[in-house]
């Protein structure tokens, strides 16, 4: 395979307004809404000439939001503390603080968004 195996993300949501406030507020960043016949989704900023997936919010009937089943999506960060300092103001919950999985991974972070999903943070440090 040429590339990295993940190409794409999709993050569920119930209300598209709330969790690009939450997104844009702990990841400083600006989310671009769009809708496709009735399906919102919430694009996060991309790069073609830096690595990484691409993903979106998504609010549509198919898609629920879980705090404890499904894929757990990890956001690359400078330092985890950064993001998960604001998760709580932002209307999020911090549920594991920054752990180091080993010197050579780095660290991680857990927290529920603004919408009832487990999302994780990596960082080297």
């Amino acid at each position: 395979m040429d590339n990295n195996m993940v190409g794409w993300f999709e993050i569920p949501v119930t209300n598209m307004n709330r969790a690009i406030d939450f997104y844009n507020s702990v990841f400083k960043i600006d989310v671009q809404p769009q809708d496709f016949g009735g399906t919102l989704m919430g694009w996060f900023p991309f790069d073609e000439g830096k690595p990484g997936a691409a993903g979106s919010l998504i609010q549509n009937e198919a898609y629920e939001p879980s705090d404890k089943k499904g894929t757990l999506v990890y956001f690359n960060s400078e330092d985890v503390n950064n993001e998960l300092n604001r998760v709580e103001g932002a209307g999020g919950k911090v549920i594991q603080a920054k752990t180091q999985i080993s010197p050579d991974i780095g660290y991680m972070a857990i927290f529920i968004d603004s919408e009832g999903n487990r999302i994780a943070l990596h960082s080297r440090t």
